[in-house]
């Protein structure tokens, strides 16, 4: 890893550790973001307005961008924001994209309910991380306008009920980073204009992702994808034999796939296979030493 971006990750990596959340300015070119908010604008206009009490009548969402759009693979696999995101999730044998997620609040929209993101899975650990999560704004985010609404501290503590939340205000190019156990929502957009944006979030290997990967991104779309963004899609298998296909890892299907897959193939940790190793090795004495 670059230098530069080891120094930057442990720098935003202890900011995020310490407040539940973090904005990193400039991260990319705001040439990228309209680029990227190009592509997705005509998905925005024939997209539907959501239902639900949790996303609201007044929201447009829609997933599965790195199929939407080229432009989405640099954000999601930006260097630093993955070396801050494994250097968070180390609970896992590799991190996996949760989501990829395109959002407009609409003039109007109330404020979202506050909430943590990790209440998705039903059992948790204290004190691990399931989730990092990464807002991009397509336009300047302001308190007017429905900024993600951040309580500080809350990854840690409940707010005291008259603790007031920080409005994540910035512009296209800049990141807002916040976990998993970290209290938010969205804000009402009390302008005459959408608010839109993306988010793109990581999950420990081994849980259920928000989005199903398989199902945005079959294997003849993942072909497309650099090996790193593939593997974050789902196209990794997690040791020991999670997210298997034909008992091989997924990334078998990346290649030429054959009429006749081949047999199953362990994919373990070390760890593990030295331990059965040494099993087998203590079997094989015990047999040698058997009387004939």
């Amino acid at each position: 890893m670059d230098s530069t971006i080891d120094e930057a990750a442990c720098r935003w990596h202890d900011a995020l550790l310490r407040d539940g959340y973090c904005i990193i300015p400039d991260l990319v070119g705001e040439d990228a973001v309209a680029a990227l908010s190009a592509d997705l604008d005509p998905v925005f206009e024939r997209t539907p307005l959501s239902e639900g009490l949790f996303y609201g009548n007044a929201t447009r969402r829609f997933h599965g961008l790195l199929a939407r759009t080229p432009h989405a693979a640099a954000f999601v696999g930006h260097p630093l924001i993955l070396a801050i995101a494994r250097a968070v999730l180390t609970e896992c044998d590799a991190i996996q994209l949760n989501l990829t997620q395109a959002v407009e609040l609409m003039p109007g929209a109330p404020m979202q309910p506050p909430h943590r993101d990790e209440e998705m899975w039903p059992l948790r650990t204290p004190g691990v991380e399931y989730l990092v999560n990464v807002m991009w704004p397509f336009v300047p985010y302001t308190a007017g306008n429905g900024a993600t609404l951040v309580w500080p501290g809350s990854h840690r503590r409940e707010p005291e009920p008259s603790e007031a939340p920080v409005a994540a205000k910035m512009r296209p190019g800049a990141a807002l980073l916040f976990l998993g156990s970290t209290l938010h929502g969205g804000g009402a957009n009390r302008s005459p204009y959408p608010r839109r944006g993306m988010i793109v979030s990581y999950s420990l290997g081994w849980l259920k992702p928000y989005e199903l990967p398989w199902l945005a991104y079959p294997p003849a779309v993942a072909r497309t994808f650099p090996r790193e963004i593939a593997a974050l899609a789902g196209y990794r298998a997690h040791r020991p034999n999670l997210g298997t296909w034909e008992g091989r890892c997924p990334s078998f299907l990346l290649g030429c796939v054959s009429a006749q897959p081949p047999g199953a193939c362990d994919t373990l940790r070390p760890e593990q296979e030295a331990a059965i190793r040494a099993f087998m090795d203590m079997q094989q004495g015990l047999v040698r030493q058997e009387p004939r």
